[in-house]
């Protein structure tokens, strides 16, 4: 008799093959009830308010387990405005506006369009960095998927012909990732909590342009976390320091006592890619870090 050289733990049928029988079933008044459908292939039981901490679990375990299996090590994040044009579409801002307090939106927004070819070519010297002798990838870009800065970001990745993350998330308002995060490396997130883990798990280094309130989310909480010892210190880049010493006031915070002036040094003012690239590339140089 030929032997059986599967592993017992096999014997079983897969999960997706008993998605599939179930679907066979004979239609009778129990089969036909909700109560009877398997309970991962039951949405309405899925998204019931108990299963809160289900859901979680799997917006934590489905990135980390695909980003595993692509053999991504580490990440460079790059955080940033959904709003600041690309510098060929700058002017068209200004000519669309209609009164003076838009004329002045737009001025401004039009003198950060830069900032979207650094953040593309930051993106571009990261994502030369060759794999490791294991096969794994350090400093995939990652971005939040959507426009603008961070789309500048996953941009440059394609530039090298190198794959990029995007961590998109639902809103009430329609949208979509842009068009050059790889498709098997975009995610959608119901969580912000979630969200804003999975862009920290990998992190080597973070890149902050300016951005509004989700970009103050995501930083101030990386700079908490940090600050309190929570993860290790990483890199942390603010491009554009008048723009950063204008809406936030560091030295104030300092003056005020609730925050210590080293705590000012656990990020570095930055204009350029090449400057982000090269404090990046010094902190590492530091064996300890490695």
């Amino acid at each position: 008799m030929a032997k059986d050289k599967q592993p017992h733990r096999s014997r079983f049928h897969k999960a997706k093959d008993d998605a599939q029988f179930a679907q066979q079933a004979t239609t009778t008044p129990q089969t036909a009830d909700p109560a009877y459908k398997l309970a991962f292939q039951d949405n309405e039981f899925l998204l019931r308010e108990d299963l809160r901490p289900v859901r979680f679990q799997l917006e934590l375990l489905k990135p980390e387990l695909l980003l595993d299996e692509a053999k991504i090590e580490s990440t460079l994040v790059i955080y940033g405005s959904a709003r600041i044009p690309e510098p060929e579409t700058a002017d068209g801002l200004e000519a669309a506006a209609t009164d003076d307090v838009q004329r002045n939106i737009a001025r401004h927004l039009k003198a950060k369009a830069k900032y979207y070819d650094e953040a593309r070519q930051l993106a571009r010297l990261a994502s030369q960095v060759p794999c490791d002798e294991d096969g794994c990838r350090h400093f995939v870009v990652c971005s939040g998927g959507g426009p603008s800065i961070m789309e500048a970001a996953n941009r440059g990745a394609a530039d090298e012909g190198r794959e990029s993350i995007g961590l998109n998330i639902v809103l009430p308002h329609e949208q979509a990732p842009n068009r050059y995060v790889t498709p098997s490396l975009s995610f959608q997130f119901h969580y912000f909590a979630l969200r804003k883990m999975h862009f920290l798990l990998r992190a080597r280094a973070v890149a902050v342009f300016p951005g509004g309130f989700g970009t103050f989310d995501e930083m101030f909480e990386l700079l908490t976390l940090i600050q309190t010892g929570k993860i290790k210190p990483i890199p942390i880049v603010l491009f554009g320091k008048k723009f950063w010493n204008h809406v936030v006031n560091f030295d104030a915070l300092v003056e005020e006592g609730v925050v210590s002036a080293r705590d000012l040094d656990l990020f570095q003012f930055v204009e350029t890619a090449d400057e982000a690239w090269a404090i990046i590339q010094a902190f590492y140089a530091n064996s300890e870090h490695h």
